[in-house]
């Protein structure tokens, strides 16, 4: 990996990061806060958590788009500006539509697909896996981080607290935007492209996108009954953190071999096994039920598929899509990405509300078992390493502006 490419995954990890412990944070404390307020109840704390996911479905694709014609960095600061107006207007409120309010704009803060995109530009195909284990790795920590600092920062400064600090992390990612992350060279423009019909009809795309939309769904359903059965199996919510420190932290230990010592075309057995781990901590989590540490120990194995996947995915979706066209395609992954989480926010809710967390857990596994089969179909991933030699020759000799773009 060239200072480059290192530079830039870097830095886009540091957004990534910035940008989403402040939505996973909430994640952990949001349903008990609720709980003790006027006007929630498990539907609405549904609700609150999934539009977000909903207003970032409608808006991924057309932010990929407009990246593919403006540039990545301008649809960035515009995002991340969103992004934080709408953390502000969340903490501003404990109402329940103001909170669902302020949820919704953050989430038209839609710069995923722009992120991953660019990331695609800046990086060699060969390296490309690893510029997204980096931000896979660096989404893991937040995660980590998040969960675990949780119940100490919403006993500091309350879950109002929380979204303003979300809106001042979106404001300091655009500083790291702006002064750290590289430009991309060329116009967007010149390179190959696929139009939006033939992004929704490739095979692999389309597959990828399924899974997406469950990996999302399953684990939005899983935390509206998860901090509830942790208090319900004796530990107080102020205790959560070390459990979601082990359980995050060991998923993370077991992801980075997988992820970092795998660079081949066959990524088929990588993803069904991954899912498979998803669908095996889901059931051992319903059979451990008011058992702390046979859940923590289902966690562990839940979260080791999870960081997996979330590494893995989007890499395959870059490597997919055309440069040109990457935006769009990074577009309408993350729009099912976040369709998954509005309907496994919203659905979760309702079934909690209605029939209790076990029909969320079984829900949940039957919505991975589909998955499996829908994997098992995945063709393989060939790396495009032709323009990679000729690109480490260009950067070595400093001409990168001056090379022919040629496609693979």
């Amino acid at each position: 990996m060239s200072p480059r490419e290192l530079r830039a995954s870097l830095s886009l990890a540091a957004i990534f990061g910035l940008r989403l412990f402040g939505m996973f944070v909430i994640l952990p404390v949001f349903a008990l806060w609720a709980e003790g307020r006027p006007g929630w109840n498990l539907t609405l704390v549904g609700v609150a958590l999934g539009v977000y996911g909903l207003t970032q479905a409608i808006l991924q694709i057309p932010f990929g788009y407009w990246s593919d014609r403006v540039g990545r960095k301008p649809v960035l600061y515009v995002g991340l500006a969103i992004m934080a107006a709408g953390s502000f207007v969340a903490a501003s409120s404990e109402s329940p539509w103001l909170v669902i309010l302020g949820r919704m704009l953050q989430g038209a803060g839609a710069i995923s697909a722009v992120a991953i995109a660019m990331t695609g530009d800046l990086t060699r195909d060969s390296q490309r896996t690893k510029a997204m284990a980096m931000i896979g790795s660096t989404i893991g920590a937040a995660f980590a981080l998040s969960f675990v600092l949780a119940p100490f920062l919403e006993h500091a400064i309350g879950v109002p607290g929380l979204f303003a600090m979300t809106g001042v992390m979106c404001l300091l990612a655009m500083g790291v935007v702006a002064f750290v992350v590289p430009d991309v060279e060329g116009s967007p423009r010149e390179r190959e492209a696929m139009d939006l019909k033939s992004v929704l009809r490739d095979d692999n795309l389309v597959r990828i996108n399924i899974g997406i939309f469950i990996l999302r769904m399953v684990l939005m359903a899983v935390f509206v009954v998860v901090p509830g059965a942790l208090v319900a199996a004796g530990l107080p919510a102020k205790d959560h953190w070390w459990v979601y420190l082990v359980a995050v932290g060991g998923g993370f230990v077991l992801m980075l071999p997988v992820v970092m010592g795998h660079a081949g075309t066959r990524e088929r057995p990588i993803v069904m096994g991954a899912i498979a781990a998803i669908g095996a901590g889901i059931l051992a989590l319903a059979a451990g039920q008011g058992h702390l540490y046979g859940m923590l120990a289902a966690l562990v194995i839940f979260f080791g598929g999870f960081n997996v996947l979330e590494a893995k995915l989007p890499a395959l979706v870059s490597r997919a899509a055309p440069a040109g066209s990457r935006g769009v395609a990074t577009g309408v992954f993350s729009s099912i990405q976040f369709l998954g989480m509005f309907a496994g926010g919203s659905l979760g809710g309702v079934l909690a509300q209605q029939f209790g967390s076990l029909a969320v857990l079984g829900a949940c596994l039957v919505a991975t078992a589909l998955w499996l089969v829908v994997a098992s179909k995945m063709g393989d991933f060939a790396p495009r390493f032709v323009n990679d030699e000729a690109a480490s020759l260009v950067e070595a000799e400093g001409a990168v502006t001056a090379a022919p773009r040629t496609h693979p």
